[in-house]
């Protein structure tokens, strides 16, 4: 159970920093944002928002 706690905040972590790099990619115009794997759209997609890039996650 111990385990599955700490594997569960590392994984949470991972993926909002995929997604700022996924994000930055897309700023700088190497990936679209069909590009992103679905499991992490949502999250790059917060941050285009936050940056104030909306268009970009189409």
């Amino acid at each position: 159970m111990f385990q599955f706690i700490i594997y569960q905040i590392l994984f949470r972590k991972d993926v909002k920093e995929m997604a700022v790099v996924y994000a930055t990619l897309i700023v700088k115009g190497k990936k679209d944002f069909s590009d992103v794997p679905e499991r992490i759209q949502d999250q790059v997609k917060e941050v285009l928002i936050d940056l104030d890039l909306a268009e970009l996650a189409q």
